[in-house]
């Protein structure tokens, strides 16, 4: 069966995330959003790990599900499609989302003469780990009080080790590989390889995250990566911005009998498969949900406050200072990638439609899992109906559209046009058309700056920025 899997958020206890990030509402929207394994979140925290241990019950080994007594006030004021969406969670173990534990760690730190700022994400096999993990945290002096995601002065190699001196099954995956500013490619404060980060023990990082910034096909560029898993999860602050990215994990089990060693194998299986060891191919990436990386805050080079952005190509051509300031642009996770590939006429081009129409870009050597990139349901129904994304109207015909369809998810690859047109009309069938077949017009983030993407062109002859680049491939 395939698992979709969301396994990077936040709590309320995290710094600038919403005060509704809390367990029973987060499992609300899984079921809304199509997830079926996702994350706690920030168990570092005294106060949310007190939370995680009152609401959740093992329900298999190292995946919790809510208490009984915790899901009905939850549910207390919500509308009557809602409340259908409850019995069905409290009646089908199918449509009960699993909680694995996994936090997100920032470790800053200076080596080899640069200040290294460093993101990464741990999965603990359970909670008497997560405990153990967050005691010797605070034993090294770590403040574990200031933030969900706290900050510690550990290397992301040291980090590492002591995880693995507690429990071997801990996984750490760097989070949001390339983001400037924390992640471990980052052009600011990152390290041009993993192995250059981790060390001796870069062999226990059996992937990456891409993060809103890059997808699978820009890290397929890696050399080191080819053996690792890439694995995209959403990063949500706040509960709508949830499963904006996802992995679909395929495991021979149902929902009710999966463990948190299924997904570590499924996580491990690409390194370990490609180092030559006997794996089972039960336990693996079956693909990734994607946001458009153009949409991330960091996709090209640019200034924002001098309104400049550009290219990996127009860097190349014109140099990386800026024309306005005459300082150097805020480098693009376009041209990093660039700097660190090793192909040098590696192009998007290899994509397939399916029977629904959904766009799957596969990698051309078949060494990893294909992947699709999305526009989330409630921007395609605000620009379908000229309404603001958080709008009532967009909320009311969002949570129609998965109760009727049974999930976001479902709604963006699966369910057939012409049901979407019959029930909420051929605008809105339209625009889930158009983002599967990746129709669609960007303009690419930078400098801090979130990427604009439109189902529409303002004007029939209106071509993206990115468009050209996409149509021309990528050449290095």
């Amino acid at each position: 069966m395939n698992f979709v899997a969301d396994l990077h958020l936040h709590s309320k206890y995290s710094r600038a995330v919403s005060q509704q990030m809390i367990l029973p509402e987060v499992a609300k929207w899984a079921s809304k959003k199509g997830i079926q394994i996702l994350t706690t979140g920030d168990w570092t925290h005294p106060l949310w790990i007190r939370e995680i241990k009152s609401q959740l019950e093992e329900k298999g080994e190292g995946l919790y599900g809510l208490k009984r007594s915790v899901i009905p006030n939850s549910f207390r004021d919500l509308d009557s499609d809602s409340n259908k969406m409850l019995k069905q969670v409290q009646h089908d173990n199918k449509r009960e989302p699993l909680f694995l534990l996994s936090t997100e760690i920032a470790s800053i730190y200076k080596e080899k003469d640069k200040l290294r700022r460093i993101h990464n994400l741990l999965f603990a096999p359970n909670l008497e780990i997560a405990e153990k993990i967050s005691n010797e945290l605070r034993n090294r002096g770590c403040n574990l009080n200031a933030d969900g995601r706290p900050i510690i002065g550990l290397t992301s190699r040291n980090l590492l080790e002591l995880c693995l001196e507690i429990d071997k099954k801990v996984i750490l995956i760097p989070c949001h590989a390339w983001t400037p500013h924390f992640g471990v490619y980052g052009s600011a404060s990152g390290y041009d390889s993993i192995s250059e980060c981790f060390g001796d023990l870069s062999p226990y990082i059996y992937g990456v995250e891409t993060g809103i910034s890059s997808d699978p096909w820009m890290n397929w560029q890696i050399p080191e990566l080819k053996n690792r898993s890439i694995l995209s999860f959403s990063d949500a602050h706040s509960l709508p911005k949830m499963a904006r990215e996802a992995t679909v994990f395929e495991i021979d089990k149902t929902l009710d009998s999966l463990s948190y060693m299924d997904i570590g194998r499924a996580i491990t299986y690409q390194m370990k498969k490609n180092s030559g060891k006997n794996v089972s191919e039960n336990c693996k990436v079956a693909y990734t949900i994607e946001f458009y990386p153009e949409e991330g805050k960091y996709h090209f080079a640019g200034h924002r406050n001098c309104k400049v952005s550009k290219s990996p190509e127009e860097i190349n051509k014109e140099g990386e200072i800026c024309p306005v300031c005459k300082r150097k642009f805020t480098e693009g996770v376009m041209h990093r990638v660039q700097q660190l590939a090793a192909n040098s006429q590696f192009t998007i081009n290899n994509s397939q439609l399916d029977n629904k129409g959904v766009n799957w870009i596969e990698d051309p050597t078949n060494n990893h899992p294909p992947f699709v990139k999305l526009v989330p349901l409630n921007e395609i129904i605000a620009e379908s109906v000229s309404s603001p994304v958080t709008g009532e109207k967009v909320k009311q015909m969002f949570d129609e559209m998965c109760s009727k369809f049974g999930s976001e998810i479902e709604v963006l690859l699966k369910t057939d046009i012409k049901e979407i047109e019959k029930s909420y009309g051929e605008k809105i069938a339209e625009g889930v058309s158009k983002v599967r077949k990746e129709d669609i017009v960007i303009e690419p983030g930078y400098d801090g700056e979130y990427g604009k993407v439109k189902i529409w062109k303002e004007k029939e002859e209106a071509v993206s920025k990115i468009e050209s680049v996409n149509q021309a491939g990528f050449n290095f």
